[in-house]
């Protein structure tokens, strides 16, 4: 446990730092200057995240793309976003939400703006991982934030609004972004998305409140072998496979195979695979915004966020095996399966119980870093999959069912772990 202390005491002096020169949050205007800028950037997160699910065809169609190559450039945003974590968390402990938020969302407006302008696969691989780094500490900053400047009993409603911000980007990402490609094509959305990002890029510059840089006494080595323990702990990787394939997982249909999956197994045109975004989508936003207001009774009423996930995690695997196997209506399935997937972030919480207080930020970017690698593998290894059953002869919708039964398969191993008892929290003097 010594580099546990190690790093609790890090994030104890950045804490008391940004306490003593941040924004009290009990105000209004203080609310919005802390808020709007975090949710702001996480709002473009998941829009970017989610984005090629609709332009995915015309991609395809424009660039003559495989579908592995679909998979492989729509999965690089979470190869760069994944491999960030780590770096990401040691930054905001010491230099704070602020200037890694605003110098991040820099890059992402880079990005997407190389993106709008890119012609070869190659050029649009490199500047969709650029702008997988651009937003790769969106929510991080925020969660970071919320403990620097808010008191503990807030933070939670907190977290679920700005989950529900970026269940806002992804519902943009679904039929109001089918409505204006036609006139502004995928290149005018990208150089519009690269206009937002500079804007919440200086946005979060001038309206967050700074925090001095953590007056550390541990070194970088120190910091990554913090991190190292994090990820041997019994009680991270008990939630390690359930972020990789139920967090992931869902990453991975809502920002790419959902569209193929309701066009080519449910017959719908584009039109009507926006549509199922939206209520995918839709239920999501009800999921996040009822965790953020109910949230706190919850805890109050001795409700733990491992129960929500054991809850949550149990209702998606048979919601996802009716979408499956079953010829209910496709609307209300989908719905629900994005409302249940609100209990995904429960999974960081549930898993930092297990953990000194002043680690969630660590906790939380190691288990980010598991769901961003699943993201990546479930979205190329389906593409890849549906290559080679289609080389053998399947059709496409034998091929994509065959896909999401070994996703729905896999997540069934990952919640296994979820139902044994929870590892205690160390105690203070442990800590």
């Amino acid at each position: 446990m010594r580099a546990f202390s190690q790093g609790t005491r890090v994030v104890r002096t950045r804490r008391s730092g940004g306490a003593e020169n941040g924004c009290k949050g009990g105000s209004t205007s203080g609310w919005v200057r802390v808020f709007v800028p975090f949710a702001l950037g996480y709002y473009l997160s998941y829009l970017l995240r989610t984005v090629n699910a609709v332009i995915s065809p015309r991609l395809t169609d424009e660039l003559g793309l495989s579908a592995a190559s679909l998979g492989l450039l729509t999965s690089a945003y979470f190869l760069a976003f994944g491999a960030a974590q780590i770096p990401v968390g040691i930054a905001l402990d010491r230099f704070g939400p602020r200037r890694v938020e605003a110098a991040l969302l820099l890059l992402a407006a880079l990005g997407s703006a190389l993106f709008a302008m890119a012609d070869s696969l190659g050029a649009l691989a490199g500047a969709r991982a650029m702008v997988g780094l651009g937003v790769s500490a969106c929510l991080m900053a925020a969660l970071k934030g919320f403990t620097l400047w808010y008191p503990p009993e807030r933070q939670s409603s907190m977290i679920g609004f700005i989950m529900a911000s970026g269940s806002l980007g992804a519902l943009t990402a679904s039929v109001p972004l089918a409505a204006v490609l036609p006139v502004l094509g995928w290149r005018g959305a990208f150089w519009i998305i690269a206009a937002v990002s500079l804007f919440a890029a200086v946005l979060a510059l001038r309206a967050l409140p700074d925090s001095p840089a953590a007056r550390s006494e541990a070194s970088l080595a120190a910091a990554l072998r913090v991190v190292a323990g994090i990820f041997a702990a019994p009680a991270f990787l008990r939630h390690a496979a359930a972020s990789v394939f139920f967090v992931g997982g869902f990453m991975a249909l809502q920002s790419l195979w959902v569209v193929p999956w309701v066009m080519n197994v449910n017959g719908f045109d584009i039109a009507g695979a926006a549509t199922v975004l939206v209520a995918l989508n839709l239920g999501n936003l009800a999921g996040q915004l009822a965790v953020g207001v109910f949230g706190v009774r919850l805890a109050r009423a001795g409700v733990q966020p491992l129960g929500l996930l054991r809850a949550g995690y149990g209702m998606m695997l048979v919601v996802q095996a009716l979408i499956l196997w079953s010829d209910l209506p496709v609307l209300p399935l989908w719905t629900a399966f994005g409302l249940l997937t609100a209990a995904n972030s429960q999974i960081y919480l549930s898993a930092a119980r297990a953990f000194p207080p002043a680690l969630f930020g660590r906790v939380s970017t190691a288990l980010n870093l598991m769901a961003f690698a699943g993201a990546f593998c479930v979205q190329w290894g389906f593409g890849i999959g549906l290559d080679l059953m289609r080389g053998m002869g399947v059709e496409l919708a034998r091929a994509l069912a065959w896909g999401f039964g070994a996703l729905l398969a896999l997540q069934a191993l990952a919640y296994l772990p979820l139902l044994g008892r929870p590892a205690a929290r160390p105690s203070k003097g442990e800590a």
